[in-house]
């Protein structure tokens, strides 16, 4: 059904009213390309438009020159599982099933840019924020390891008082070494209520022991906690149970270890879902090579035409109840 110099629509159909739900282009000089430049590709769709309303998607190759090279294009209504699988097995059934080794996508790319743009906005209440804005960015561009930057955006937070720079107790060290920024903040903040916790010793039998935690939450006002503390399974719990409903360890908890002289806490209370290194499936993307800027600007004018062409053809088919269909 492929020949050579024909182009080829595919389209799928809303079920109520027969719109186009998702719609799936390309054409000989894509499958020509594909067959030399297929090796790894990039998927994009972070192209939108109001008039239609549908997301554009498309497949990017590089060419021997280091140019962009269109490989196939989309139109999506909604980008849910079922139709990336039903996009992704169009395009493999269009380049004779020669499956890429390497597919990458530029959200994260896209996102990062949009992100510290609104950086200069988000800083303009503080002093310095020039200097701060200037600080951030070459942390956040010039760290061209993990570990590096790591150690520079925690020199950072501490250079410009985001976080207490005091030395931090060995638990909290064990956190800080592990979890993301954003939940050691909220650890950090049970070691802080520490200081408005009492511990005092209930009874203790065979390394088992039961604390009363008393804190001062204002001037009149005491709350009693029951921490019990287990020092040979290495396990302690408070009456609060923040731990088992927020995944940290309450300021109850850690007033109880500090008072039990414990340096280290058991992994079970260090989660992964908080872990700095942590990756999701479902969101963890690489950043692609950029062409040249030159060629960049000539594959988005191509790729704006053939949109602008096939979704004239969409209006004209939408209609049709066939999935396939050949241009004439």
């Amino acid at each position: 059904m492929k020949e050579k110099n024909q182009n080829f629509f595919f389209k799928l159909e809303l079920e109520d009213d027969q719109s186009i739900k998702l719609a799936f282009w390309e054409d000989a000089r894509s499958r020509a390309t594909c067959e030399y430049f297929g090796d790894v590709i990039s998927f994009d769709t972070t192209y939108n438009t109001n008039t239609y309303n549908m997301v554009f998607g498309s497949f990017i190759g590089v060419n021997q020159h280091s140019q962009s090279t269109l490989l196939g294009c989309a139109l999506m209504k909604n980008e849910d599982i079922q139709s990336f699988k039903w996009l992704f097995e169009c395009w493999l059934c269009c380049m004779g099933g020669n499956a890429p080794k390497g597919i990458l996508t530029v959200q994260c790319a896209l996102m990062q840019r949009h992100i510290m743009k609104k950086i200069p906005s988000k800083l303009n209440d503080y002093k310095r924020h020039l200097k701060i804005e200037h600080d951030m960015s070459h942390v956040v561009w010039n760290s061209h390891t993990k570990e590096l930057f790591d150690r520079n955006w925690n020199d950072f937070l501490i250079k410009y008082g985001f976080v207490d720079n005091k030395e931090l107790s060995a638990i909290e060290a064990q956190f800080q070494q592990v979890y993301t920024h954003q939940k050691f903040k909220k650890v950090q903040a049970q070691f802080k209520g520490k200081v408005n916790c009492i511990t005092r010793s209930m009874n203790s039998a065979l390394g088992y022991s039961v604390y009363e935690v008393v804190e001062q939450v204002s001037n009149s006002t005491f709350n009693k906690f029951a921490v019990t503390h287990d020092s040979v399974a290495a396990q302690v719990k408070c009456q609060c149970l923040l731990f088992e409903s927020r995944g940290i360890l309450c300021r109850h908890a850690l007033s109880v270890l500090s008072f039990e002289r414990v340096n280290k806490v058991s992994s079970r209370y260090i989660l992964k879902r908080w872990s700095k290194n942590v990756k999701r499936r479902h969101t963890h993307q690489e950043q692609p090579r950029r062409a040249s800027v030159g060629a960049k600007k000539q594959e988005v004018r191509r790729i704006g035409v053939s949109f602008a062409k096939y979704m004239r053809i969409c209006i004209g088919i939408r209609g049709a109840h066939s999935h396939f269909a050949p241009r004439l």
